[in-house]
């Protein structure tokens, strides 16, 4: 049986943190930023099968308090005055068992310790940054992989033809080493 895993991400400090969102930020486009942090996360929540919740705080959104779904992922606009920190602290709690994996990005060094200390993982945004790219290029490969497959299936030649061929210009290429 696979552990189910949980991320929680602190979603401004990924937007501080990563490049392009800041970029979007800097723009006072703070809409799109967390548009395309969810839309990222989304992809590598499907790419790595696990449960993503995205929280942010009322620093720039008051009287918002909310939790909803967008692109598959968990959203959590805090209540007014309530810190994205100190909810993670709070609900990490919930999710902390012997089979669930849970994983915190944030690059706050307090944020990471305390949720540390309660049995968490800690991930910084550079970190899930880096994940999230690669799993973009994995997801390219895979589609690459399974493009080509589609195409030689529409191939003359079968597995065994191919296999010959293959074997041929290995033959070759050791020829002319």
């Amino acid at each position: 049986m696979r552990r189910k895993e949980v991320l929680f991400v602190d979603g401004y400090n990924m937007i501080g943190a990563w490049p392009e969102l800041e970029q979007l930020k800097k723009r006072d486009e703070i809409q799109g930023a967390r548009d395309l942090l969810l839309f990222e996360l989304s992809n590598y929540r499907k790419y790595r099968d696990i449960e993503v919740i995205v929280v942010f705080d009322a620093q720039f959104v008051p009287g918002i308090t909310s939790t909803f779904e967008e692109f598959n992922v968990t959203v959590v606009f805090t209540q007014e005055g309530e810190t994205a920190d100190s909810y993670i602290e709070r609900t990490v709690k919930q999710h902390i068992n012997a089979l669930t994996r849970v994983v915190v990005a944030t690059s706050d060094a307090a944020e990471q310790w305390m949720v540390f200390q309660q049995g968490a993982l800690r991930q910084s945004a550079n970190e899930l940054l880096m994940e999230v790219n690669y799993a973009k290029s994995q997801i390219r490969s895979d589609v690459s992989t399974f493009y080509d497959s589609r195409i030689r299936r529409r191939s003359p030649w079968d597995v065994t033809h191919l296999e010959k061929l293959d074997r041929l210009r290995e033959e070759i290429e050791r020829q002319n080493d």
